[in-house]
C-alpha cells in the first residue's frame, strides 16, 4: 500500500489515489499543497494540507487533515499508532456518517513503523471545546458530549461482529494483573507517605477480588466499543446546530462496557463538587440517549451498576500514568479526584 511520505515531501501522486479511493477525485489530480499549522502533539504531528488540483475536481476538498508519527517518538507509541490504523480501516467504515472524521488513508508500516492518517478537515465546522484544562465543560456542553459518546456506543452496543471481525476479547487478565501488580509496588514506593494507608488498601484488595470483578467484562452482555481515552477535548463540537460532533484520537479503542468512557469523562476528570451537582442528572441524561439510539434491555440500574464498576477501575488509570512518566500535574489530580468519586459512590462495598 502506497503512503504519504515525512511532510516535507509529501508525494502527490499517493494523495490523489487517496482521495480517488475515497470517490473525491475523478479526472483531476492534486497539483500542490500547502503545509498550514504544523505542530506536534504529545503522541503525534498533525498538519492541515491546503491543496490544489488539475482537471475536474468538483468534489475535491479544499484542504485535508494529516496525523502522522512523532520524527523522534517513544519506542512504544507504535502500537497506539497502528491500533488507531485498525480503527480507521475496520471500524470507521461501519459508522454511520457523522460520528468520526471521515478518513481518506489509513497507513502503517510494521518494519519502520511509519504512520500517516489522511482526514477529513473540519476545521471550518467544528471545533475542541474552548473551556481550558483542567475547567470542566459546561452543563450544555457536557450533554454535547455525551450525546456524541450515546450515540457512537449505541452503534457498536451488543454488535455480532464484536471480537468477531471487530476487536478481541480479553480472555485472561492474568498477564495484565501480574503487570498491574508490579506497577502498584513501583507505584508505592515512589509515593511513599503520600498514598494514604485507606488508598493503598483499596489498591490491594482491587488486585485481590481482580477475578470476581471482570466476571462483568467475561459476560460480554451490554457491550459495545469504547474510546479508551474520553476526556472532553478528544470530541469536536458543531459549530451551528443540526451538526453532529466528531470523536477523535483512536489510540485506545477497544471491547468494554461503555461506562468505562463516561466514568473517565466525569468521575476521573470532574472535581468533586462539581461532580456531586451533575453527575447523576447527567447520568440520565447519557441513559436516555442510549435509548434514543436503540439500545434495548439495559435499565437505568444496571448503567449505575457498571459506572460504579468503571469508576472502581480507574483508580488503576493514575497508577499507570505514574509509572509511565506522565507529568505528575496529570496523574496527580486524576489520583485525587477518581479516589473522592469511589469514596462518594461508595465503590468500597464492591471490594466486600
Amino acid at each position: 500500500m502506497s503512503s504519504l511520505p515525512d511532510l516535507t515531501a509529501i508525494d502527490l501522486q499517493s494523495l490523489t489515489a487517496a482521495l480517488r479511493r475515497g470517490g473525491l477525485l475523478q479526472d483531476g489530480r492534486v497539483a500542490g499543497i500547502n503545509v498550514d499549522g504544523l505542530r506536534d502533539t504529545i503522541l503525534s504531528r498533525v498538519a492541515r494540507l491546503h491543496l490544489t488540483y488539475d482537471g475536474s475536481t468538483w468534489l475535491a476538498p479544499n484542504s485535508v487533515f494529516l496525523k502522522s508519527a512523532l520524527p523522534e517518538r517513544p519506542a512504544d507509541l507504535w502500537r497506539g499508532y497502528r491500533h488507531e490504523t485498525e480503527f480507521y480501516r475496520n471500524v470507521a467504515p461501519r459508522l454511520a456518517k457523522g460520528v468520526v472524521p471521515g478518513c481518506f488513508q489509513a497507513h502503517f508500516d510494521e518494519t519502520t513503523k511509519d504512520f500517516q492518517l489522511l482526514l477529513e478537515d473540519l476545521t471550518e465546522t467544528h471545533a475542541l471545546l474552548q473551556t481550558p484544562w483542567p475547567l470542566p465543560p459546561t452543563a450544555e456542553e457536557c450533554r454535547l458530549l455525551l450525546s456524541a459518546w450515546a450515540n457512537f456506543h449505541a452503534a457498536w452496543w451488543n454488535a455480532p461482529e464484536l471480537g468477531v471481525a471487530i476487536g478481541t476479547w480479553t480472555e485472561t487478565f492474568d498477564q495484565q494483573m501480574q503487570d498491574f501488580q508490579q506497577r502498584f509496588e513501583q507505584f508505592d514506593r515512589q509515593l511513599g507517605e503520600r498514598l494514604s494507608p485507606e488508598r493503598r488498601y483499596i489498591y490491594i484488595r482491587l488486585i485481590d477480588n481482580a477475578d470476581r470483578l471482570h466476571a462483568r467484562y467475561h459476560s460480554r452482555r451490554d457491550m459495545t466499543i469504547v474510546h479508551g481515552d474520553a476526556h472532553p477535548w478528544n470530541v469536536l463540537l458543531p459549530n451551528r446546530a443540526g451538526d453532529s460532533a466528531r470523536i477523535i484520537d483512536w489510540d485506545c479503542w477497544r471491547l468494554d462496557v461503555a461506562t468505562d468512557d463516561i466514568s473517565y469523562m466525569m468521575a476521573m476528570h470532574w472535581f468533586p463538587d462539581y461532580r456531586r451537582r451533575f453527575e447523576r442528572d447527567m447520568l440520565d441524561f447519557y441513559h436516555d440517549e442510549l435509548l434514543r439510539h436503540g439500545v434495548t434491555g439495559y435499565d437505568r440500574r444496571a448503567l449505575w451498576d457498571d459506572y460504579r464498576l468503571s469508576t472502581l477501575w480507574h483508580i488503576v488509570t493514575p497508577l499507570y500514568q505514574c509509572t509511565g512518566k506522565l507529568p505528575p500535574l496529570i496523574w496527580w489530580n486524576h489520583l485525587d479526584r477518581i479516589f473522592s468519586a469511589v469514596e462518594d459512590l461508595d465503590c468500597r462495598e464492591l471490594l466486600a
